[in-house]
């Protein structure tokens, strides 16, 4: 019986990482649906999202049965609170690549990006894709130290966020506001995904440590100034 209840809670595991790696191709895919213009993908990754949600109501109704069945305390009590917190995460992130892909799909036939501002979604988009590896990686290894890198790897994201920003507030912004609109949703589901990743990582480092990740991140500060001074 234990072994049959440990191997379903590392099927849990296994459905989160599979979870991650949808989502993460589903940003990946959306950002070059938009940049593109291209209804097909962006219709894809529409309809793809729902083995994202499939996965995660799957993996909450074997949590709450092993809650049942298995009254688990202490570190397996952790992992299965923790896994429904996690698949929360990454299924509101497949719900945000799917908003991009919807974006792609309003605007269609038109561009919903200006090419001046297509870099800058680019780099976005891959950043956002390269934030859930992590996170799947850290799901599949346990590695606290990667989990509380991910915080410094989401600065860049909140850099970009501003970036658009400061597109829109130019006095020399051309587009009009619809698109203005569309950049600033646009810049928002990203921002946002970022969150969402760096946020399946710190659970992690809870399920692992018992600790929150900002409070160990507090712990290992560097000391700054002169030693002695």
């Amino acid at each position: 019986m234990r072994d049959a209840y440990h191997e379903e809670l590392d099927s849990i595991s296994d459905s989160l990482v599979e979870m991650a790696r949808l989502v993460g191709s589903a940003i990946g895919r959306a950002t070059t649906a938009i940049l593109d213009s291209d209804l097909k993908l962006a219709e894809s990754v529409i309809e793809a999202d729902q083995k994202v949600d499939d996965l995660q109501h799957d993996l909450e109704a074997r949590a709450i049965a092993l809650l049942a069945r298995q009254q688990p305390v202490a570190t397996d009590l952790r992992i299965v609170v923790t896994s429904l917190r996690m698949s929360a995460d990454l299924e509101r992130s497949g719900d945000l690549a799917q908003h991009v892909a919807k974006l792609t799909r309003l605007r269609y036939p038109s561009r919903a990006i200006p090419h001046d501002l297509h870099a800058t979604i680019l780099e976005m988009g891959q950043l956002a894709q390269r934030l859930m590896a992590k996170a799947a990686e850290v799901i599949v290894t346990k590695d606290v130290d990667l989990a509380l890198q991910m915080e410094t790897d989401d600065d860049e994201m909140d850099l970009l966020h501003r970036t658009l920003f400061q597109h829109l507030m130019d006095e020399r912004w051309k587009h009009g506001i619809e698109t203005a609109v569309d950049v600033t949703l646009l810049g928002r589901y990203y921002e946002r995904f970022a969150d969402h990743a760096v946020a399946v990582a710190k659970r992690v480092v809870f399920l692992v440590t018992g600790e929150h990740a900002d409070e160990l991140q507090q712990d290992i500060q560097p000391v700054t100034g002169v030693e002695g001074a």
